[in-house]
């Protein structure tokens, strides 16, 4: 009887680890899906707050079927390269900017992140609204503190790393920017404008970036400075294009001068022979005579200054090995 308690006991106890193996996963996998969402989708995507990059995803369950949504979140290009109608539409509607695949992206992440959607959906107001961007005019002051931030002049209250460290720009010098990232000249215009670029700025996805600012995010004020600053570049990059370009071929021009300069004054310097210069200078002491006359007995003996037929310098040589 005793045994038949225990074996129960032991049975139960392993049940139970099961359990708790399978459970707490799915545990964990639940409480994060808010703040997977606020870090991989809330850049491109609010819940009741408006179009940014992407669509509004409010109610985004009446407009296509879940089976239908859980393949594009775990592989968007699959499903558009597909040819689907869907796809292609909202793809046009983003100006061509396609959806990344996510990290950790699996079937039982996009359905979390579909029943996070829906709960949020019946809100009167969801946590991912979205930012509320001011609508004040850009001022000159705030493009000049945008391009202090981006050069890194003028550091980043949290300790994030200058825009330049992996981004280039249109008015940056010849070598200036990083090529890590892309070139943010017209970054204004791809994430169709203030609202999706703050957004972005806010809590930037990239696997790159977010490591870096998630613990150390932009300030309102920093992100509104940047924002007036990629403005004005799309605005104004075209007419700053030429004077770039030439900027870089002068630079290029003055590298190879300075470079073809150094290397002749290297060469100058370069070892020369010894025995041909000695030669050469006893030919010419024999070509002036002894006495400087400009003829030599030895000269005449072999027919005359005038007389040489073809090299004697062979000749000449014999002499003077002689002498």
């Amino acid at each position: 009887m005793g045994r038949d308690v225990e074996s129960v006991t032991l049975t139960g106890k392993i049940i139970l680890a099961a359990l708790s193996v399978i459970a707490v996963p799915t545990l964990v996998a639940a409480q994060d899906t808010p703040d997977y969402y606020r870090a991989n989708c809330m850049n491109c995507h609010t819940i009741g707050g408006g179009r940014l990059t992407g669509p509004d995803l409010k109610n985004v369950g009446e407009r296509k079927d879940d089976e239908w949504l859980i393949s594009f979140m775990q592989n968007p290009k699959a499903v558009i390269d597909s040819g689907d109608a869907y796809a292609a539409k909202i793809t046009e509607e983003s100006r061509g900017v396609v959806m990344p695949t996510l990290p950790g992206m699996t079937r039982y992440r996009a359905e979390q992140i579909l029943k996070l959607i829906e709960e949020e959906s019946k809100l009167e107001k969801s946590q991912f609204e979205g930012v509320k961007v001011s609508n004040k005019p850009f001022t000159e002051a705030d493009r000049v503190a945008g391009h202090a931030l981006f050069v890194g002049t003028q550091p980043l209250k949290n300790g994030g790393s200058a825009c330049i460290a992996c981004h280039s720009m249109h008015d940056l010098s010849a070598l200036g920017g990083g090529h890590l990232g892309p070139d943010l000249t017209k970054v204004y215009e791809r994430l169709k404008g203030r609202k999706s670029l703050s957004a972005w700025l806010m809590a930037p996805a990239t696997e790159t970036m977010q490591p870096i600012f998630k613990n150390r995010p932009l300030e309102a004020e920093e992100i509104h400075a940047l924002t007036a600053y990629f403005e004005d570049a799309a605005q104004h990059s075209e007419a700053d294009a030429s004077v770039d370009r030439m900027s870089f071929l002068l630079l290029g021009l003055g590298i190879a001068t300075a470079v073809i300069f150094l290397f002749d004054v290297i060469w100058k310097r370069r070892f020369h022979s010894v025995r041909r210069p000695l030669v050469d200078d006893e030919v010419q002491e024999i070509h002036r005579g002894p006495d400087g006359s400009g003829v030599d007995p030895k000269v005449v003996a072999h027919g005359g200054f005038g007389g040489f037929r073809g090299d004697t310098s062979g000749e000449i040589r014999q002499e003077v090995k002689a002498s």
